[in-house]
């Protein structure tokens, strides 16, 4: 069986099976620490996790990170969520960029109608999901802070996906 590396951006590298007849099995890791370890300009740094399944974690340099997020495709709507949160307490639970457009892509990637997030924050990953979704899809977005929640329902306004967004508090 053949195996292809990937780059989950600034979290994971993770070698995936490509067969066209066997269900994706967990990722291995051996074929990419090796290809990581040969390359000296990875880029990164490898780390054995025994706590959890006896994974590698790769964590990328701060270079390596800077070009991730100038590659990064932010519209305009998420870039401003994130600098208006970036000033609020708790602005450490937004999730970066990279993760949001990861999150659009699968979104895409699986052709999902329906999707649910627990714990919205201010909204950054539930707007890029919500971006994503056809016109018809589905957000549920719970989330008990109301200050949190006033500056989520502006921005799914300003975005116009706010009749996609079906929030529980």
């Amino acid at each position: 069986m053949s195996h292809t590396c990937c780059v989950i951006p600034s979290t994971f590298l993770v070698t995936l099976p490509t067969s066209r007849y066997r269900p994706l099995s967990l990722p291995r890791w051996d074929n990419c620490y090796h290809r990581l370890r040969c390359s000296p300009n990875a880029g990164g740094t490898v780390l054995n996790d025994n706590n959890y399944l006896n994974k590698q974690v790769v964590s990328l340099t701060p270079q390596l990170y800077d070009y991730v997020l100038s590659n990064t495709r932010e519209p305009e709507v998420l870039r401003e969520l994130r600098e208006e949160t970036s000033s609020m307490r708790g602005s450490r639970m937004q999730v970066a960029p990279d993760q949001a457009q990861l999150l659009a892509m699968l979104v895409q990637i699986l052709r999902a109608t329906r999707c649910i997030e627990v714990g919205v924050y201010t909204g950054y990953s539930s707007l890029a999901v919500a971006l994503a979704l056809p016109e018809s899809g589905c957000l549920i977005a719970c989330e008990r802070d109301e200050t949190a929640l006033q500056v989520a329902r502006k921005f799914y306004e300003r975005a116009g996906v706010q009749h996609k967004v079906h929030i529980r508090q």
